[in-house]
């Protein structure tokens, strides 16, 4: 099965957006899973993947704000099962 959730063009403003709300949406994913997990290797790699989305934010900022007025964004997802 796939989701199709982002295809077209977007100014670079509400890309950015798009993205960064999507990427907070997975760093709050990761700190409630935290909050509930004994396990220190566990927390451990959850820790470093909201610090790799925080980077990806960053550098997403970077490439956008470098591109000019018009960004096209292309987001699926896949099922598998």
């Amino acid at each position: 099965m796939k989701i199709q959730l982002l295809k077209g063009q977007f100014t670079s403003k509400d890309a950015l957006d798009i993205i960064t709300k999507m990427i907070h949406i997975k760093i709050k994913y990761h700190e409630e899973k935290i909050k509930n997990e004994d396990d220190e290797e566990t927390i451990k790699m959850r820790e470093n993947r909201i610090i790799k989305l925080q980077n990806e934010i960053h550098e997403s900022r970077k490439l956008i704000e470098s591109k000019g007025d018009k960004i096209s964004l292309d987001s699926e997802i896949n099922v598998i099962y």
